[in-house]
């Protein structure tokens, strides 16, 4: 049995353990699960995506610059230079590299235009522009490097249907893109599931459409994608939906809305109360309730297990933003949320601030019969991961898993935001928010590491057997006693990389954690 850790900095608490649904933490864990420690940071003022190539990083910094940076010391990182990219864009939302080529997406000045796709050569010359959809959020290579795949999240300014453009995913040709030709950019759209199109029939039931005024294909948000072979999977967040795209023939091939969890059943439970304070102050209070979360993800990933592709989504829960027009969040005790008589009976003791009246739920969805009340309480996220097929049922969900370990490793700060480390602070909302999920191979297992956008730090799951993952360990580099924003500290892990060792600049796997509210990246290596 492995005691707890501490890493080189004060601040870095590593808490391995197998939890059980029923205890707060457990103490077992496999002797042969490999252990990570912090090793260094890097602070640029941006640094919310990187990624790895070689023994260099490539960090989105202030405005449109990109650090390249280098890390063949991994517990000191050096600045090599800085690229100014603003002749394209407004700023970097995000940032791929494979061998020989690095590309960042770029929103454009106006984010409901269409935005651009920069790639550069390892060195920071850049090679080629390309322009793709509106509000380009997030990009990735494929296993060969040569197609380049960006989620156009098609973000509005506001709820006027000129202001909201359609959500869209972009494929580049690289080869293409190099050698000028004009059909390098294929981008895919989803306007054949608009009303009266011809595939909205296909289009579920469950997938969520209710931005005001909005067609089908202004709705659809892709924020993540994930590349399979010739398949990329996108996660439709506000829709709570992934789209699965050919990428041949540059098509939707079906869109599958995802299944909500059920709060209220073992193993599912969650801190539902900022105001559930006990004797001495604010509690922990980890409980089933009629909830139910739906998981809006944000981060996905795949890997294979039996000859078999699974996915992995961070349910992180985001709401529909609240641009002029709309506003999706309310209160459970808000007197405009209604709930239904017959539903719950205990309504007014559900309203109350201990129980469920601070929890932030949806107004759009969960009256079922459309009467104006609500027959189901839906949250936004669901505080955990979900392993998936990729046809969308569900495998396996973290449970209640991830608010235990944190609250185990931090009973003092528990459900803390990444702004301030107060108890409670974010249990009404979304609690420890699984933002990003990666996968790393190492010898015969499998593993998926989550970052959580609120607490901070990551967690790590063996998903060998997909059906039965084993949390290993919950890693935090934060230090609550010191500022959020400081560059000497990491709070609110957005995106999480895995660079194996093969890969490494030291021989031994890494995961880079991207901290978008202090500004850092935080390095981990793993125990030789």
């Amino acid at each position: 049995m492995r005691t707890h850790r501490f890493a080189a900095a004060a601040a870095a608490l590593i808490v391995p353990a197998a939890l059980l649904s029923a205890a707060p933490i457990a103490a077992a864990e496999d002797p042969e699960s490999p252990v990570l420690s912090f090793v260094g940071r890097y602070a640029n003022g941006g640094s919310e995506v990187s990624a790895a190539l070689g023994d260099r990083l490539y960090v989105i910094g202030e405005g449109a610059t990109l650090d390249i940076v280098d890390i063949s010391t991994p517990s000191a990182p050096v600045k090599v230079r800085t690229v100014d990219l603003a002749g394209f864009g407004a700023s970097i939302t995000s940032v791929a590299a494979t061998e020989g080529r690095v590309a960042v997406a770029m929103p454009a000045v106006d984010k409901t235009d269409n935005g651009a796709v920069v790639l550069l050569n390892p060195a920071g010359r850049v090679l080629r522009s390309a322009t793709v959809g509106a509000n380009p959020d997030m990009l990735t290579f494929d296993s060969t490097g040569n197609r380049i795949v960006v989620a156009n999240e098609g973000e509005p300014n506001s709820y006027r249907p000129q202001d909201d453009p359609d959500g869209s995913v972009s494929i580049i040709s690289v080869q293409e893109l190099l050698a000028k030709k004009v059909d390098a950019v294929r981008t895919v759209g989803f306007t054949a599931f608009n009303v009266g199109a011809p595939r909205h029939s296909e289009l579920p039931a469950g997938v969520r459409v209710f931005g005001p005024g909005a067609s089908v294909a202004q709705d659809l948000e892709p924020e993540y994608a994930v590349v399979e072979g010739d398949t990329v999977f996108v996660t439709l967040q506000e829709n709570n939906a992934i789209a699965e795209i050919d990428l041949a023939s540059a098509t939707v091939t079906a869109i599958r809305a995802l299944a909500a969890k059920d709060h209220s059943q073992p193993g599912n439970g969650l801190d539902a109360s900022d105001r559930d304070n006990g004797a001495n102050g604010p509690a922990i209070n980890i409980a089933n309730w009629p909830v139910f979360g739906l998981p809006l993800p944000d981060g996905l990933a795949s890997f294979t297990a039996g000859g078999e592709t699974y996915l992995i989504s961070a349910n992180e829960g985001d709401a529909r933003q609240d641009w002029p027009g709309y506003e999706e969040e309310i209160r459970v005790g808000s007197s405009a949320y209604r709930l239904d008589p017959t539903k719950f009976p205990n309504a007014a003791a559900l309203k109350n601030n201990a129980a469920l009246g601070r929890l932030t739920v949806s107004k759009a969805s969960g009256d079922t019969d459309g009467d104006g009340d609500y027959d189901r309480i839906e949250a936004f996220g669901t505080r955990s991961v979900t392993i998936w097929t990729t046809s969308g049922e569900v495998v396996w969900d973290s449970g209640d898993r991830i608010e235990r370990a944190t609250a185990a490793a931090y009973p003092l700060n528990f459900n803390a935001s990444n702004t301030n480390s107060a108890l409670d602070d974010r249990s009404d909302n979304k609690g420890p928010e699984p933002e990003g999920v990666t996968i790393g191979v190492i010898g015969s297992r499998t593993y998926a590491f989550v970052g959580l956008e609120r607490i901070g730090g990551f967690i790590a799951f063996d998903i060998t057997d997909p059906t039965s993952p084993t949390l290993v360990q919950y890693a935090n580099s934060r230090d609550f006693s010191a500022s959020a924003k400081a560059p000497t500290n990491d709070s609110g892990p957005e995106v999480i990389e895995f660079v194996s060792a093969d890969d490494s600049p030291s021989g031994v796997p890494l995961v880079i954690v991207n901290n978008e509210i202090s500004h850092t990246v935080s390095i981990w290596s793993f125990v030789p």
